[in-house]
C-alpha cells in the first residue's frame, strides 16, 4: 500500500515539480508526528471565505504558488483577518500583488490557515552536504537567525544527546527558558521534534532540503507555522 508521503512526493515528481507546496509539506510533517497549523487550499475568493468560516477567525492567507518561495516579498501574505469581508479584500490584494511581483508565476489561489498564537520563534531545517549527507539545522527564528546566524548543525541520524546539545549551543539559549518573564519553551518537546525530523529525513532520501520557519514554541509544546520541502531532481 502506497503511503500518503509517497503519493505526495510521486505526484510532485510526475508534475515535474522539485518543490512541494506549503500544504503538501505540512501534510507530510503532520504524518510524521509534528503539530502543524491547520492549512487548506482555496482556489477562489468564495472558497477562501468558506474555509475561513470553517477554520475559525482570525485566519492567515498566503499565496499558493510553487513559483513563489518568498511569499511575503511578493505581498502574498495577509495575517489576522477577522471576518469574511477582510478575507475577500485580502484575497484580492494577494492576487494583485503576486501577479505584479511575479507575472510569470502560476498561482493556484491561496492557502487559508488558522492564526497561531505568538510564541518563541524557532527555525528547523535540513540540507544535504556533498561529503556528510543530510545535515539538520536548528536555531532561533526571526531577527536572531537573519542577523546573528544563531544556529547549530548535526549530521543525520541524531541521537537524543545530539538534539540536546544543538539547543544548548545557541547563543540565545536563555530565551528558550523564559527571558524576563516571557513564556518559556518546552525544551524536551523541541528535542523530540529534532529527533522526529532526523527520522523523517533518514527515511525519505528523495528529500533534498527542508525549511521549517517559523515554529512557534510554547510552554506546552510547539507548532509548525510554515514549511517547505525541496526534492532531489534524480
Amino acid at each position: 500500500m502506497i503511503s500518503n508521503k509517497s503519493r505526495i512526493i510521486d505526484n510532485a515528481c510526475h508534475q515535474g515539480r522539485m518543490t512541494l507546496t506549503e500544504i503538501e509539506s505540512k501534510q507530510l510533517f503532520a504524518e510524521a508526528g509534528f503539530r502543524v497549523v491547520v492549512t487548506k487550499q482555496a482556489a477562489s475568493k468564495q472558497e477562501a471565505v468558506a474555509l475561513s468560516d470553517k477554520i475559525g477567525y482570525p485566519v492567515v492567507l498566503k499565496v499558493d504558488s510553487v513559483d513563489i518561495s518568498h511569499k511575503s516579498d511578493a505581498g502574498g501574505v495577509k495575517v489576522g483577518l477577522k471576518n469574511a469581508k477582510e478575507v475577500e479584500a485580502g484575497y484580492d490584494e494577494i492576487m494583485v500583488s503576486a501577479k505584479k511581483a511575479f507575472p510569470d508565476a502560476e498561482v493556484d489561489g491561496v492557502s487559508v490557515q488558522s492564526m497561531a498564537r505568538p510564541g518563541i520563534e524557532i527555525i528547523m531545517g535540513m540540507f544535504k552536504d556533498a561529503q556528510f549527507g543530510p545535515v539538520l539545522m536548528f536555531g532561533l527564528g526571526g531577527i536572531l537567525v537573519e542577523v546573528l546566524k544563531d544556529v547549530a548543525f548535526r549530521i543525520v541520524p541524531l541521537a537524543k544527546r545530539d538534539a540536546r546539545e544543538m539547543i544548548k549551543e545557541l547563543k540565545g539559549h536563555k530565551l528558550l527558558e523564559g527571558y524576563r518573564g516571557q513564556e518559556p519553551a518546552n525544551i524536551p518537546y523541541l528535542e523530540e521534534m529534532l529527533l522526529k525530523l532526523s527520522e523523517f529525513v533518514d527515511k525519505t532520501p528523495k528529500i533534498k532540503e527542508i525549511d521549517i520557519n517559523p515554529v512557534f514554541a510554547y510552554r506546552d509544546g510547539a507548532v509548525v507555522v510554515d514549511a517547505r520541502i525541496g526534492l532531489e531532481d534524480k
